[in-house]
């Protein structure tokens, strides 16, 4: 393959880093990163990655990373490479599942909740008011409306929009800095920046080295690049093909309103048939339908119907 370190938007490639027993410091580290010091994680436990709902037929999840500190506060951690109409609900939904299994059975349990943390590190700019925001790091929590004090701090919701993320080298200053600018340029460094000179940052590019992998590790690799791949092009292309129909749409009604609707419109559903059409090629491939779900934000239900 052509580039020396991995993709880090890649399934294989984020689990790698930061899904990983081995390789937790790396996590730790980037936690601390982003919570400004406000965290200090000094040990996590990853927790089993895919949840089942309270019925046998209930919707489950299935988190890239999901894990613990030493005080017993769950963070679930996702790398998100394709806009979704309802990504927020999504995220919201998640975050039921460890709230939900904190409840003690028995009478004795005070409904005491230990914090919980989602961070959706996407690869695409947010929508619904902030796709002009020049803001890359978003931290939502309930608000009460009059006052815009902070309501609960049990429940947090954090957004990194990481094309947003624009620093060059000279510019890092923070540990948060040097993470997000390897989430954004890891697969396209040739050496490790002079920059990054962090003991961490040691262990990150000899686990990302692609030359160091096995046959295996290789393979899979190469698999989720492909998929990767796969998801960009044909969302790339079907978003093309339906701007381009918005933009004649809105030229034939000649205002500028149906320009508009028309350019909205066809990005939306251009995303959304880009997502039908890799999905069709992954199960085409062989790969399993739980799997395409995870990867594609499908529901599983969705994925069987394209069989």
């Amino acid at each position: 393959m052509a580039e020396k370190y991995i993709n880090p938007h890649t399934d294989f490639g984020f689990k790698r880093l930061f899904g990983s027993e081995f390789n937790k410091e790396l996590l730790i580290s980037f936690l601390n990163a982003m919570f400004h010091g406000e965290q200090n994680v000094q040990d996590v436990t990853y927790l089993n990655s895919e949840q089942l709902g309270d019925r046998v037929d209930a919707r489950r999840a299935i988190f890239d990373v999901y894990c613990e500190n030493d005080k017993g506060e769950k963070f679930i951690v996702e790398m998100q490479n394709v806009y979704q109409e309802f990504f927020k609900d999504r995220t919201i939904y998640y975050s039921t599942f460890p709230i939900r299994e904190q409840a003690q059975r028995g009478g004795d349990w005070d409904f005491h909740l230990n914090p919980v943390y989602t961070i959706g590190l996407l690869n695409f700019n947010f929508a619904d008011g902030l796709e002009n925001a020049k803001r890359w790091h978003h931290e939502v929590k309930l608000m009460e409306v009059d006052t815009h004090e902070v309501f609960y701090d049990k429940l947090t919701y954090i957004y990194v929009e990481i094309p947003k993320f624009d620093k060059k080298e000279s510019e890092l200053e923070s540990m948060y800095d040097k993470w997000m600018y390897v989430l954004k340029n890891l697969s396209n460094l040739m050496q490790r920046p002079a920059a990054l000179q962090e003991r961490v940052f040691t262990r990150l590019f000899e686990q990302a080295e692609i030359s160091k992998f096995d046959k295996q590790e290789l393979k899979l690799y190469e698999d989720s690049v492909n998929a990767y791949r796969d998801i960009v092009n044909a969302i790339r292309t079907a978003e093309k093909k339906k701007y381009a129909e918005g933009r004649a749409e809105g030229r034939a009604e000649g205002r500028a309103e149906g320009r508009a609707e028309g350019r909205a419109e066809g990005r939306a559903e251009g995303r959304a048939e880009g997502i039908v059409e890799v999905a069709k090629k992954m199960l085409l491939k062989g790969i399993s339908a739980e799997l395409v779900a995870e990867m594609t934000g499908m529901s599983l239900d969705e994925v069987s119907k394209l069989k």
